[in-house]
């Protein structure tokens, strides 16, 4: 009774350390540049990271420049970049715990929204004060069914942001061939206004020849 209350506490501790993992999801508009930090706390960890162009601050641009995302370490070094992408999901190795910076550089002239999310994978070894050998592997397959469900909402999320801006994109095709429409179909009874009026003009003047 004695292991299995200790085994009891330690899945408990368990649950609790795994449902306050590090993760951070935000939607923002970027003018030039915009850097973030997300802390890190153990090295060997797995960060998880993703972004997705949703859209411009007008509908009538549109541009597959994309932009670009540099990851550096607490040391300033180089980890990870992405260079001239709409959309972009990767994941690196911690070699060295800390705060990271994840910094975006917007190319275009026209401020940009941008979903970026970030999630740190970390499975930790817990004491086994417990006698009974089979919570060894029973923290271990809940570890791994955790890290499972936070990749699943990971790329819930990621896949989200694509359709929002696929939804956005599809919006402003719709409006501009819309508006491509009318203004040709304005231009064509232009034409044909001119047309006429040259035309009464014309027979105007041989009306008004024939008659001298």
């Amino acid at each position: 009774m004695e292991g299995l209350s200790w085994g009891r506490v330690c899945l408990s501790v368990l649950c609790v350390v795994l449902l306050s993992r590090p993760a951070a999801a935000i939607r923002f508009v970027i003018d030039r540049e915009e850097c973030f930090s997300h802390n890190v706390e153990y090295e060997g960890d797995t960060v998880h990271v993703s972004f997705v162009v949703i859209k411009a601050e007008t509908p009538w641009h549109y541009s597959e420049e994309g932009v670009d995302l540099v990851v550096k370490d607490p040391n300033g070094a180089q980890v990870r970049d992405s260079r001239d992408k709409t959309s972009d999901k990767f994941e690196f190795i911690v070699q060295k715990r800390g705060v990271h910076r994840f910094c975006f550089t917007n190319k275009s002239p026209y401020h940009e929204t941008i979903d970026f999310d970030v999630h740190v994978g970390h499975f930790s070894y817990f004491e086994q004060h417990a006698k009974d050998e089979h919570f060894a592997p029973l923290l271990e397959q809940i570890a791994k069914l955790d890290e499972a469900l936070y990749n699943i909402q990971f790329e819930q999320h990621w896949l989200e942001a694509q359709t929002d801006r696929q939804a956005i994109l599809n919006e402003n095709m719709s409006r501009r061939a819309v508006h491509k429409a009318l203004f040709e179909s304005a231009a064509l009874i232009a034409a044909s206004v001119i047309q006429v009026y040259l035309l009464r003009r014309l027979f105007e003047r041989k009306l008004g020849s024939s008659r001298v």
